[in-house]
């Protein structure tokens, strides 16, 4: 009797189990219906918006709000880009067929103007310079449209040409050009160089296609001027091509070492990557320097060299993306990025820091949450908020008035009438803003009527109603007037007060008219608070050391 009752439990168990619990091909079949339905309704309700809605709508246009308006509810990172969008490859490639220029948009001209043209391309060619204000393209007037309109006028098929009308500061007459486009290769190296006795310093700003191998070709260079150290800086660096990043890394660590392994819910989306040569500089002292903005691939080289106990990471916080991306096709020649897995660094440890809970809403994963992982050498090191530098330094805090000032306008005329009056400048190690320049800045925006925004205004109004609600206003008149009087804005005298925090913008701004960007980070580096940091650490070789080492 106690063997059949055993069995009938077990039957009945079974049996319940077996209701009660869908097989994964119900699960599977479920999940493809409630698709099919949803696409069903989708389908039926465009058709009914196509037939009966009182205006004729653009079916490209429609449909892509759906499309955009689903992707961006995923992820950030994932995107559609269709056959005429170019974007993706320039992501990719840091390639794109234009005129190679940055533009901005001017408020008071309500128009398009140009930052900064690159060397060596067609505006450069053109002669077209700072501050010079399109009208027309092929013939249309571009007054009012932003950036984003204008650029993709000026970008096409390589080999086309277009005129390009455009009106010159301090000039009556405006000038017109023909411009051929070409494919525009942007530079992953702005620029390195030796600025410190046997320091070597590279700047990298993006991972695109080949640029492991501009990053070697400058590290040779540099060990050949007799580099014994290196600086690294992936600052602003928002990533790119995974296999790139293995390559840079691999130029620091020995052939088989794991950098990079990716996980996806399709298996073929499992990826690991290892270095597969050996390196040209297993032993050069290494700094990494790092910021929020250092995303992906950044991560990846920083994350893999602190994991490796390779490099002394330097800097702030990095921004947490462990997500990996693929390229799939679409009909009609478009293009998918999707995301298709995480990716885990050496340790162990996925570094993504936001949670997207697929309804737009996005929320940071706790320190609470963040597990501990460990180097090669036995340092600890978290998971899920990027990667924690070695050594986190923050950067000053700017006044209020310094960001409205390099963003108005009127910073960037002056600029401009400026380098109209200045045929050159001194070379950027050596230029400076002198009393004389900066008086005549001060002048100018001065007289621009520059407004901007003040929280010392703002608290003072906000002290001022808590005084009336509360009963105070009344005894505390006299003081306030005063106070308000001492806070009064004073253009002049706050862009005196404020000359060590401004005059680093303008030598800036006015280098990169005659420098380009190489011109900017040459002149700044030797001033800038984190690589002077990583300077005296290379220099103090006890310290890099200790460092490394296991606490």
């Amino acid at each position: 009797m106690k063997h059949i009752r055993l069995i009938l439990a077990l039957s009945a168990l079974l049996l319940a189990s077996t209701i009660g619990t869908p097989s994964q091909a119900q699960v599977v079949e479920n999940h493809s219906s409630k698709v099919a339905r949803n696409l069903s309704i989708f389908n039926e309700i465009y058709k009914m918006l196509d037939i009966y809605y009182v205006d004729t709508l653009a079916a490209d246009t429609v449909i892509r709000w759906a499309i955009d308006g689903m992707l961006m509810r995923v992820d950030p990172f994932t995107g559609y880009y269709p056959a005429d969008d170019d974007d993706l490859r320039q992501m990719a490639t840091g390639k794109y067929a234009g005129i190679g220029s940055i533009i901005r948009f001017h408020k008071k001209h309500d128009r398009v103007v140009i930052d900064e043209p690159y060397e060596n391309t067609p505006s450069k060619d053109a002669g077209l310079k700072a501050g010079d204000i399109i009208l027309t393209i092929d013939g249309k007037d571009v007054k009012g449209q932003y950036p984003a309109t204008v650029t993709n006028m000026l970008r096409g098929e390589p080999g086309t040409t277009f005129e390009l009308c455009f009106q010159r500061p301090g000039e009556e007459k405006s000038r017109s050009v023909k411009i051929t486009r070409r494919t525009i290769q942007l530079p992953a190296i702005p620029y390195y160089g030796i600025l410190d006795e046997g320091i070597g310093y590279i700047n990298l700003n993006s991972f695109t296609a080949g640029c492991a191998r501009e990053v070697r070709n400058a590290l040779q260079q540099l060990m050949s001027q007799g580099a014994k150290s290196l600086v690294l800086d992936l600052r602003e660096n928002p990533g790119g091509a995974i296999n790139e990043a293995v390559d840079i890394t691999n130029l620091f660590l020995p052939k088989g070492v794991k950098v990079v392994y990716t996980k996806g819910k399709q298996t073929a989306m499992n990826h690991e990557y290892f270095t597969t040569t050996d390196p040209i500089a297993p032993d050069m002292p290494l700094v990494v320097l790092v910021n929020g903005a250092s995303a992906s691939s950044s991560e990846i080289v920083s994350g893999a060299l602190q994991d490796m106990d390779r490099a002394v990471i330097i800097g702030k916080q990095t921004y947490g993306k462990g997500l990996v991306q693929a390229i799939r096709d679409v009909p009609y020649r478009g293009e998918l990025k999707i995301t298709t897995g995480r990716y885990y660094i050496p340790s162990g440890r996925c570094i993504q820091a936001h949670e997207y809970n697929h309804d737009g809403s996005t929320k940071i994963v706790p320190d609470s949450l963040r597990k501990t992982f460990y180097t090669q050498a036995g340092r600890a090191v978290k998971d899920g908020g990027g990667i924690q530098p070695d050594s986190t330094i923050l950067n000053d805090t700017l006044p209020t008035m310094v960001y409205d000032l390099v963003q108005s306008d009127a910073f960037f005329d002056w600029a401009t009438d400026f380098a109209a009056s200045h045929p050159s400048i001194a070379e950027p190690g050596k230029f400076q803003v002198t009393d004389s320049i900066y008086s005549d800045f001060c002048a100018y925006i001065e007289k621009s009527g520059l407004t901007y925004n003040r929280r010392s205004d703002e608290a003072i109004k906000i002290l001022r109603r808590v005084a009336e609600m509360e009963g105070y206003l009344q005894d505390a008149e006299a003081e306030m007037k005063a106070l308000e009087a001492k806070f009064a804005p004073d253009v002049r005298k706050d862009l005196e007060r404020l000359r060590k925090h401004i005059v680093p913008f303008v030598e800036n701004e006015l280098i990169i008219r005659y420098y380009h960007q190489k011109g900017v980070l040459q002149h700044t580096m030797p001033q800038d608070n984190v690589y002077r940091v990583a300077v005296e650490l290379l220099n103090n070789k006890q310290l890099y050391k200790s460092i490394l080492e296991k606490k």
